[in-house]
């Protein structure tokens, strides 16, 4: 009996340490768990998205837009945008006056246009403070690879020390490579969402040196006075360009505040512009002008580096 009872309590001795050992085993990957869960659900998955994927032009790549805005926008989440302001712009046009036509095609355009603009807006500004941001990452990793640090790790590392969107592009890349994502695949991914030449860079210097070997330390090296020489090219185009840019906004804005100034001093002489039919066409006229001279000083400013 009491060889049995010791027996007993061995037994259940081990099966509380076995119970213990998987109870810290889950806690410890239960973020694992969720981040793996948060990585296989699909965009799709709700019946807003499911059904917005089926009604938007080309998902695939507006999906590919909304990801590198770095917000948790989903396809559902933009169609419901897009037709609220058709709505208001429509409501707005039959307000005004407008045929139902023109305010339908109106709202349609508005729908479309508007939110389009937004997030390229968004990705513009995202992709700005990722790339003030990068060249310091590539030196962290360099001096983490000469330390004896693996590829891994350092980018672990960027993830931790970096603030903005290049920790958390990194962050998500080292979440990946944990769960069992080869490194060169988990930066094919970011580069794709991130949509940047520069990123593009770094991922192709991992795939290369993980098929042909190399100093990587030295590549990335290069990489970092490459990515700091066109910084200094952008900030210096953009200080020789600002006064086009200057020119190009008072431009614009000088006919709306002549315009207001002439309706406050003379209301009279301005009401024959928006009532008779010559007026209105030359409001169009105008307006049409300033968009195509709007555009091709925005053209002449921008430069590919």
């Amino acid at each position: 009996m009491l060889l049995a009872a010791l027996a007993g309590g061995g037994g259940t001795g081990k099966r509380r340490l076995a119970r213990r050992a998987r109870a810290l085993t889950e806690a410890r990957s239960a973020p694992a768990v969720q981040a793996a869960r948060l990585s296989l659900r699909r965009p799709g998955a709700s019946r807003l998205d499911a059904l917005a994927q089926r009604i938007l032009p080309r998902p695939a790549v507006l999906r590919a837009r909304l990801a590198a805005t770095g917000l948790p926008i989903t396809l559902g989440h933009y169609a419901v945008a897009s037709v609220a302001v058709g709505v208001v712009f429509g409501a707005l046009a039959l307000a005004a006056g407008a045929p139902p036509i023109l305010a339908l095609l109106a709202a349609a355009a508005d729908g479309l246009l508007l939110p389009h603009l937004g997030v390229g807006i968004l990705m513009g500004r995202r992709r700005g403070r990722f790339l003030k941001t990068f060249a310091e990452a590539i030196a962290l990793i360099v001096r983490g690879l000469r330390a004896g640090l693996p590829v891994t790790e350092t980018v672990g590392v960027v993830g931790r020390e970096i603030e903005g969107p290049v920790g958390e592009e990194f962050r998500r890349v080292a979440d990946e490579v944990r769960l069992g994502a080869p490194i060169e695949g988990a930066m094919g991914e970011a580069a794709r969402r991130i949509g940047l030449p520069e990123f593009d860079f770094l991922a192709i210097c991992l795939a290369v040196q993980r098929e042909t070997g190399g100093n990587l330390a030295e590549s990335l090296e290069n990489l970092e006075h490459i990515l700091r020489r066109r910084q200094q090219m952008r900030l210096k185009i953009k200080a020789m360009s600002s006064e086009a840019t200057a020119s190009a906004l008072i431009i614009g804005v000088l006919p709306f505040a002549m315009a207001v100034l002439m309706s406050i001093a003379s209301p009279d002489y301005m009401r024959v512009l928006f009532t008779g039919p010559l007026g209105r066409l030359m409001i169009a006229a105008g307006l049409a002008s300033l968009a195509v001279g709007g555009l091709i000083m925005r053209k002449m400013v921008r430069f590919e580096i």
